[in-house]
């Protein structure tokens, strides 16, 4: 960190001047050209929202989704609607943030605040990146077991090689990251298209699902894994991801090009998070009419799930489809994870480092302590300590949230694109939410430790 700046007059509302493009090896390398229609365009203009879409489909989303659907069935669907609709609109700032200002959000962190506050921000964030790519390293070694024997230590040191994969895809241009990312997406949605088609789910079940229920707020177990379900969908290190990739486009840099940038990139964001909507209902669906409706309703356990599909569902291939699409999951969130980390470690401490070493700093921070877990918990503690990693990144979603959300209400720093009053009201009401509910259950788990 530049700890020997003092005090600089500000600019544009900025404490001081952004040191570089954020992902410089990407920033601007995709060619907008001109007089594109406006499906062309929107073609160009797609890829980052499915990126970002990624870590809402994660491994940590299919620990809550399973856990949600066998205890309570559908009833959890309202949390996973409400929560991707919050997750559409923090994108849709994070994406504005980006293109106006030309920071991503780490970025924006370390010009506003002092450099004590910026660090206690990154630390925080670099805590949410490692609990999430716990939840995917641990899923994809989970996978790995499933389809192939692997044992799970070995599983998970095979995912240090994602970062390889990584420099490989960027090395031939940002537009074969995404097509990858879309290709695994896709995969994902086919399996559990499949697997609804198998399980045969109730229809009315379904509809009455997706209507919010009094009972997720008064019964502890279900307001857990609620909150567990928020944390897994609205993800804090995906804010930071969005206000840096949306800059990957070659837009005018001209108040009708960025105009016009955030018109497609919030239309590619949105019909991505809907498609990320659809896996994770998918996934409870399936848990609820499977394991709920037989009587298992304490299936949690990724591992429990695989062996159970197919014998309860009649259908041989249910398992593997299964796995297969964790898998796809799990590699695609480490992907994305360790481009995000590699995006928060150059926006706050401003460091300039190769970047096939930056990349390997960002992943071994994340397996060195999944290597740790795997080796003393095993598989019997994956599934609490997934279930738990998204409770963390609940907890550190206001450490990004509040700070999105004020600097894009900020006419000084945005100009003309400030939000309006209507979105000013929503951001900060979603925002104190979020902080709300993580603020209720800090307080049940810290009850739960004294009186035990």
């Amino acid at each position: 960190m530049d700890s020997n700046i003092s005090e600089i007059t500000p600019i544009n509302g900025w404490r001081r001047q952004s040191p570089q493009p954020s992902l410089p090896e990407a920033n601007a390398t995709v060619p907008i050209k001109k007089g594109l229609g406006f499906w062309r365009k929107m073609l160009a203009f797609s890829g980052p929202g499915y990126l970002v879409a990624v870590g809402y489909m994660d491994p940590g989303n299919w620990a809550t989704d399973l856990a949600g659907g066998s205890r309570f069935g559908y009833t959890l669907l309202s949390v996973i609607m409400i929560s991707n609709l919050m997750a559409i609109l923090l994108q849709s700032l994070a994406l504005r943030l980006g293109i106006v200002t030309g920071r991503d959000l780490a970025q924006a962190c370390r010009d506003h605040y002092s450099p004590p506050v910026s660090f206690v921000l990154w630390i925080l964030c670099e805590v949410a990146i490692i609990a999430c790519d716990l939840a995917e390293v641990i899923g994809s070694a989970i996978a790995l077991n499933l389809l192939f024997g692997i044992p799970l230590i070995y599983g998970v040191l095979l995912t240090a090689f994602d970062v390889m994969i990584l420099l490989l895809l960027q090395n031939r241009g940002f537009r074969w990251l995404e097509a990858v990312v879309i290709t695994l997406v896709a995969t994902i949605g086919l399996c559990f298209a499949a697997e609804i088609i198998f399980s045969r789910p109730e229809i009315g079940g379904i509809l009455s699902g997706f209507i919010p229920s009094a009972q997720i707020i008064t019964n502890p177990q279900m307001l857990y894994i609620a909150i567990g379900i928020l944390g897994a969908t609205v993800m804090p290190h995906n804010l930071y991801l969005h206000s840096s990739i949306a800059q990957t486009r070659n837009y005018e840099r001209t108040p009708e090009g960025k105009r016009e940038a955030i018109k497609f990139a919030t239309i590619d964001s949105t019909v991505a998070l809907m498609f990320a909507l659809f896996i994770n209902a998918a996934i409870l669906i399936v848990a609820a009419a499977t394991f709920h409706t037989s009587g298992n309703t304490e299936v949690a356990e990724i591992g429990d799930a695989y062996q159970l599909l197919s014998p309860l569902l009649g259908v041989s291939g249910a398992s593997t489809l299964f796995a297969v699409a964790l898998l796809a999951s799990g590699q695609n969130s480490t992907l994305t994870g360790t481009l995000a980390g590699q995006i928060v470690m150059e926006g706050f401490l401003n460091i300039r480092l190769r970047p096939w070493l930056r990349r390997l700093i960002t992943r071994l921070i994340a397996i060195v302590p999944a290597v740790f877990v795997t080796f003393f918990y095993g598989a019997s503690g994956t599934t609490q300590l997934l279930i738990f990693s998204q409770v963390v990144l609940s907890m550190q979603l206001s450490f990004a949230v509040f700070p999105l959300v004020m600097f894009t209400s900020d006419k000084l720093k945005m100009g003309e694109f400030v939000n309006p009053l209507w979105r000013k009201i929503l951001s900060y009401t979603v925002a104190v939410i979020i902080a709300s509910l993580n603020a209720w259950l800090l307080a049940q788990i810290f009850r739960e430790w004294f009186m035990t």
